[in-house]
């Protein structure tokens, strides 16, 4: 008698945790086979990322293994690209190219998001997103290179324009790549005899939201407004890009400026997978019930960003696309799968909000446990407090890496693995570099 067979696509938090979840109960893991299919091998740590661009943390740190995790599930590399209902299969990509399928008895979607556009001419051509390692990786050696060739000209128009760095959406990710941002350019400065005599790179965070972090508690976007504007990053709500071109930006106040380096953080948008699926959507997003199941297919099942799921506590909304609920629905997909398998009873999704943590950088950050809002250094504390916990792996070597970061200078240096090419803000697969020559086979949709 062959096995049953679950299907998770996508390791992000939902996923990952589903699988876990799934593999540790022992009954069902004897008769069900558990496969994730993803494009890596490991689960990406989403909120620690800022601190790789700005060379507080090395990559790997924030890259989770699969397999060393998650021994008890069958890993297959691929980006999924179509799903079948009727046959019940699922169709993927691998990373060289290959084409394969596999049937399922239970298929989870937890594909996640990528980065959300808007119209703006330019915007699309030359600014660059923030949601996978590669665009960190980008960034990183994109931020040194500008340094390093400011320090290396004598024209100060050049140099001006190469220490200018635009950050489009003042949310979770774009505050906290301002803030890491502000404070690697402010070390990389130090090394530079001829910059330190000049003026010192200039950080504006953008957002047409009249305050930062505008959906979370005002007090914590009053912390974070603070703490930037001291730090010295020019913080203008209430605006935003009007266009983007080689040479720069222009602002809808009708300023120009100068810039190389126009970072895209105003949000994100349901993995492209969930629109080719099919199914009912709501604002791009799978419409599940309060099981996570999807009507009228009772063995698909969606959670995280790629999931409308009915919010409880806030009748007639969805949860947001946040990695505090991803987690948590990913654990009740498995205990609401398990249980349609007859190993104990469904449960509907509901979780309360036990406060935010915003990461600034240094020893500061912006936080409310519980909904007691912190000061700066209070909250700091707690923020890695809580990624520590929150992490499923590699916190040793985090820890490490924060306290090598206050007692050393940071390592800066270009290593050129991620080409400008290889991270364009238009893509359905930030989590991989596209290929100048094979950009399917490293997992763009097909046309």
């Amino acid at each position: 008698m062959s096995r049953s067979r679950v299907v998770i696509v996508g390791a992000g938090f939902a996923g990952y945790q589903a699988a876990r979840a799934l593999t540790r109960h022992r009954a069902l893991r004897e008769e069900t086979e558990i496969v994730l299919i993803n494009p890596t091998d490991y689960f990406l740590y989403l909120p620690l990322l800022p601190q790789v661009s700005a060379g507080v943390l090395e990559p790997r740190r924030v890259a989770v293994s699969l397999p060393s995790t998650l021994p008890k599930a069958r890993l297959v590399l691929g980006e999924v690209d179509g799903v079948d209902l009727d046959r019940r299969t699922v169709s993927f990509t691998g990373p060289e190219g290959d084409r394969g399928s596999m049937p399922y008895d239970r298929l989870v979607l937890t594909v996640g998001s990528v980065n959300k556009l808007l119209p703006i001419p330019g915007v699309a051509e030359h600014a660059h997103g923030f949601r996978g390692m590669p665009e960190a990786l980008y960034l990183r050696d994109h931020i040194t290179r500008q340094i390093e060739l400011a320090g290396g000209t004598d024209d100060p128009a050049e140099c001006a324009a190469r220490c200018a760095f635009v950050v489009v959406g003042a949310g979770y990710t774009g505050t906290e790549v301002a803030a890491q941002g502000k404070l690697y350019t402010d070390a990389l400065v130090k090394r530079h005899r001829v910059l330190r005599h000049r003026d010192p790179p200039r950080w504006l965070l953008l957002d047409i939201a009249e305050r930062v972090l505008p959906e979370l508690d005002p007090r914590l976007s009053r912390t974070a407004d603070k703490i930037l504007r001291q730090r010295g990053v020019e913080v203008r709500t209430g605006h935003t890009v009007k266009e983007a071109t080689a040479e720069g930006v222009l602002l809808d106040t009708g300023e120009q400026l100068a810039t190389h380096s126009l970072i895209w953080c105003v949000g994100v948008r349901p993995d492209p997978l969930v629109a080719a699926v099919g199914l009912p959507e709501e604002r791009g997003r799978l419409v599940v019930g309060q099981d996570l199941r999807v009507p009228g297919h009772p063995d698909v099942y969606a959670a995280g960003d790629a999931a409308a799921v009915p919010d409880v506590t806030r009748p007639g909304s969805s949860t947001a696309m946040t990695a505090q609920h991803a987690s948590r629905q990913g654990k009740t997909v498995a205990r609401n799968i398990a249980a349609s398998y007859g190993y104990g009873e469904a449960r509907p999704y509901k979780h309360n909000d036990l406060g935010f943590t915003v990461d600034l950088g240094g020893a500061k950050g912006a936080a409310n446990p519980l909904g007691v809002p912190l000061p700066s250094l209070a909250a700091g504390a707690v923020t890695r407090g809580y990624h520590l916990a929150a992490m499923p792996g590699n916190r040793i070597r985090v820890a490490v890496d924060w306290v090598l970061d206050a007692i050393l200078p940071r390592q800066a240096v270009q290593l050129g693995l991620v080409r400008s090419y290889a991270v364009p803000l238009d893509t359905a697969a930030p989590e991989l570099p596209r290929h100048p020559y094979r950009p399917q086979a490293n997992g763009e949709r097909p046309s």
